[in-house]
Parts: C-alpha cells; structure tokens; sequence
C-alpha cells in the first residue's frame, strides 16, 4: 500500500546539474510583496530635499537627488542618509527658471548594496502633489524631445513648438496611461 501524499507538498521532478531527475519542494503559498499601483517611469530628474518631520538626531537641511524613477503615485530616489518611514519630506524640483514644491512620506527606505546609498520610496500626500511630479516628468521629456528635434531638423527648436508637437504626437497615450 502507497503512503497518501501530503496535499499541502507539492513536489515537482527537475533535472540536476549532472541531468540526473530530483524532486524539488514547491512552496506552501507565495506571498506577494508588490504593493504598487502605478506604472513607474525610470527618470533621472534633479530634486533638493528636506526632513520636514523627523527624528531628532536626523538634520534639517537640503540635500540633492536625483530620481531613479517617477509614477503618479510616488518617486523614489537614493540618499547619503537614511530617512525613516513615515518622514515627512518637502521636494523641490527645478527646470529650468521654476522650482516646483511638494510634499511626501516616506514609505520606504532600503539600502542599496550596489550603490551603497540609501534608496528612498516616497509616496504623495494628494492628487496635486501627484500631477505636479507627472506636469515635470513631462516637461523634461519635452525638454529632451525638444533637442532631439533640433538635432534632427539642424536647428534651434523653441520649447513651446516642441510642446505642440509632442502633445500631438503622445497626448492620446498619456490620457490612456494616467486618467
């Protein structure tokens, strides 16, 4: 008489290394971690920072950034320093004669054994805040579509003829994308 299988074990063959056949033990449940809800757009676009609600042996100063990526939810950035989850921060992003200002928590920070910096999640208090940091992803985009086409046409391209083109040519897609 066979013994009954465990009907929690899952058990799969594989070959090995050296093609012989192995059972191998599928787990019981996977958990799932991911908890984003946005599509984030990898973007390097220069930011200062500050701690506006902290611990009292972090520093109250501005600090320089960059981010790594952008989503209407959030953007993350790395850091010199650690900021703790729940921090509130205040971001400045500049382009060109504007400084654009929001606020945002914290909601993760990770070390980053690559880089060796600390690689800050932050997520946006409102819908504003949000469209803000889209409003500037875009502006950068345009900024760089905007020398693409000079390059291409061999002259100078203003950045407003270079909005036109580009929200007709990608305004569709970012409504379907963002709204």
């Amino acid at each position: 008489m066979k013994p009954k299988k465990d009907s929690k074990i899952k058990k799969r063959k594989r070959k090995d290394e050296n093609n012989q056949i192995v059972g191998v033990k599928a787990p019981d449940r996977v958990q799932i971690i991911e908890h984003r809800h946005f599509i984030r757009h990898p973007l390097s676009l220069p930011l200062v920072y500050r701690v506006v609600k902290q611990a009292k042996d972090q520093s109250r100063q501005d600090l320089r950034s960059e981010t790594i990526n952008v989503s209407i939810g959030g953007l993350l950035f790395p850091a010199v320093h650690p900021v703790e989850p729940n921090a509130m921060i205040e971001i400045k992003m500049p382009f060109e004669n504007k400084v654009f200002n929001f606020k945002a928590k914290v909601v993760r920070c990770v070390h980053n054994s690559e880089t060796k910096l600390y690689d800050i999640a932050v997520s946006f208090f409102r819908l504003r805040e949000a469209f803000k940091a889209k409003m500037i992803e875009q502006i950068y985009l345009i900024s760089e579509y905007r020398d693409l086409l000079s390059l291409q046409l061999g002259k100078e391209v203003s950045l407003e003829e270079a909005s036109r083109k580009w929200i007709k040519r990608y305004s569709d897609r970012f409504e379907r994308l963002y709204w």
